[in-house]
C-alpha cells in the first residue's frame, strides 16, 4: 500500500488518521470544531505529537463540546494548565474558549460551521495537482483572515491550511498515494 511519505507507519494512530480522516471531506460541526481546537494547539509543535494526545484532549476538553468549552471559567483553565497529558499553554487554552463562542456565532449566521467553511470553495474539494509541499494558500489566507476578523485566535494561514487538509476541503495526498481520491 502506498501512503504519503510523511506518514510514520510505526504509529498506528498516524496511519489511521492518514488513511481514514486526512484529506477526506467532513461536514459534521462537532468534528470540525475538534480539529479546529487540535490544529490550534499544534502551532509550533508536530502534528504527530498532537495526534498522540488526541484522546487526552478529548477528555480534558469535554469531548470537544464547544457549548461547554464556551463556558469555561478560571477554575477550568487552572485544571487544564495542570493536566500533564495535554499541551499546557494558557494562551491556547483561552483561545479555545473564545473560538468556541465565535464558532457558535458562525453556526447561527450560516446554519452550520460546515456551511461556512465549505462556502469558501462552493462546496468543492481542492486537489493539489502536484506533490509540491505547501503550508499556506490563497484559500487558507482568505479563511484565516475572515476568522480573525470574526475574533478567532490561533487561526493563522498555516494553521488554517492544515485545518483545511484535516477536514478534507484540501486534498493534499501525494499523487501516488493510494488514499488520494
Amino acid at each position: 500500500m502506498k501512503r504519503c511519505k510523511w506518514v510514520n507507519i510505526k504509529n498506528e494512530k498516524y496511519v489511521y488518521y492518514h488513511d481514514y480522516e486526512w484529506g477526506r471531506p467532513h461536514y459534521d460541526d462537532d468534528y470540525m470544531f475538534e480539529f479546529l481546537l487540535l490544529e490550534s494547539f499544534q502551532a509550533g509543535l508536530s502534528w504527530e505529537c498532537i495526534l498522540n494526545k488526541r484522546d487526552a484532549f478529548r477528555i480534558a476538553f469535554d469531548n470537544f463540546n464547544y457549548h461547554v468549552i464556551a463556558l469555561y471559567d478560571e477554575e477550568k483553565i487552572s485544571e487544564l494548565m495542570n493536566n500533564k497529558d495535554i499541551i499546557r499553554n494558557r494562551f491556547k487554552i483561552r483561545a479555545q474558549i473564545n473560538n468556541a463562542k465565535i464558532f457558535m456565532k458562525i453556526q447561527d449566521e450560516f446554519s452550520s460551521f460546515s456551511n461556512y467553511i465549505w462556502s469558501f470553495t462552493d462546496n468543492k474539494i481542492i486537489y493539489n495537482i502536484d506533490d509540491t509541499f505547501k503550508v499556506t494558500s490563497p484559500l487558507s489566507d482568505l479563511v484565516s483572515s475572515d476568522l480573525k476578523k470574526r475574533g478567532m485566535k490561533f487561526v493563522g494561514s498555516t494553521i488554517i491550511y492544515s485545518y483545511l487538509q484535516a477536514i478534507g476541503v484540501i486534498n493534499d495526498h501525494e499523487l501516488n498515494c493510494d488514499f488520494r481520491s
